[in-house]
């Protein structure tokens, strides 16, 4: 057989989209039954369930033998059950704005965009957001690959009460912008996490720029819109976002920037089969307190991916620790695991156990 012409292979694409179009509009009615089902069964259903949805995408990566990435593939059937997932109960989603932020990107790849977002001023307030049920999940950056945890994220942590039931990761690249590329930048406005990962940058080329650190980067693009001889450090997305003019791409100091976000819910998550569980723990004042907080994860054999020590909020000079370890709550081992480092200890909260970030 010859070779297809451009008209047949349109011709072939045009009905397997007619195909993949009718399966989708299917798979929307079927999320439309379950939706009948859980309301009949409990009024107060949830019908997100990050558990479920973590296992069907790893599956879909599994299965993937096509051309396209397995990232790829990932972000289709994301955004087709996301869609799916806003006829059964549409979701609102708190996250660090204004539009145009990391946060807001990390939260659209987790939820797909077929789900209202509301943005707040800090952290904070994206705690109290989900607290007071104006949202149903807030998302909040934990860590940075250069900076460590967020100090901010781990202070409301242990002062509130919400569960972690997710992650995501980001790869941050940041942007210098401003409304004229041709003018002469004297100020510079930026997270001041941006500042601290573009440091040698800035002062290798703005040596004499003033550094003005703000609340999140987006607000930095919006501030230079109007301001003569400003710019802002910000992300591809505010650059038409805010209509800014790039004056120049990826200035972070270490390539490989990554910053790792937390889903917040008061839902706690059952088992995805690949989990983690974050704990905070106040250790007792005395010698080898740490050798025994750590020796019961160590004797079940439980990976540990995060001990971070941050100071206790309002107590000087006292500290606790943020845990990250493999496996569910729910799980013998790690049961008895906490178990143990609670008799060891002053005080341990478990924040949450949660599917591990898929892609």
């Amino acid at each position: 057989m010859g070779k297809k012409t451009l008209a047949e292979l349109r011709v072939e694409i045009d009905a397997l989209d007619k195909e993949v179009q009718a399966l989708i509009g299917k798979r929307a009615d079927l999320a439309g039954e379950v939706a009948e089902v859980k309301k009949a069964d409990d009024v107060n259903s949830v019908f997100y369930r990050p558990e479920r949805e973590a296992q069907v995408l790893r599956s879909i990566i599994d299965r993937n033998e096509s051309q396209l990435k397995d990232k790829d593939m990932a972000h289709i059937f994301r955004e087709i059950m996301s869609a799916c997932l806003a006829l059964e109960q549409p979701l609102n989603i708190a996250y660090l704005g204004p539009e145009g932020t990391f946060t807001q990107e990390a939260a659209l790849k987790h939820f797909g965009h077929a789900v209202s977002t509301l943005d707040c001023a800090n952290i904070d307030e994206i705690f109290h957001q989900v607290e007071k049920g104006n949202a149903h999940y807030g998302v909040v950056p934990i860590e940075n690959s250069s900076n460590g945890v967020v100090g901010g994220t781990v202070d409301m942590l242990y002062s509130q009460d919400l569960k972690i039931c997710g992650e995501v990761e980001i790869s941050i690249q940041h942007q210098l912008m401003s409304v004229d590329q041709a003018q002469e930048i004297k100020t510079i406005y930026a997270h001041q996490q941006a500042l601290d990962q573009c440091q040698r940058w800035l002062a290798n080329h703005y040596p004499n720029a003033e550094l003005k650190a703000v609340a999140s980067n987006a607000l930095a693009a919006r501030i230079v819109k109007d301001e003569v001889g400003a710019a802002a450090i910000a992300s591809e997305a505010a650059l038409s976002l805010y209509g800014l003019e790039r004056i120049a791409k990826n200035i972070e100091d270490r390539t490989g920037n990554t910053t790792r976000f937390l889903i917040l819910s008061k839902e706690s998550v059952e088992s995805s089969g690949e989990d983690k569980t974050s704990i905070l723990v106040v250790t007792k004042h005395k010698s080898g307190a740490l050798y025994e907080l750590l020796e019961p994860f160590k004797d079940q054999d439980i990976n540990m991916v995060q001990l971070a020590r941050h100071p206790i909020p309002g107590v000087k000079w006292e500290y606790l620790f943020l845990i990250d370890i493999e496996g569910h709550q729910n799980d013998e081992k790690v049961k008895e695991a906490l178990a143990e480092v609670a008799n060891r200890v002053q005080k341990v909260s478990v924040l949450g156990s949660y599917p591990v970030a898929v892609l």
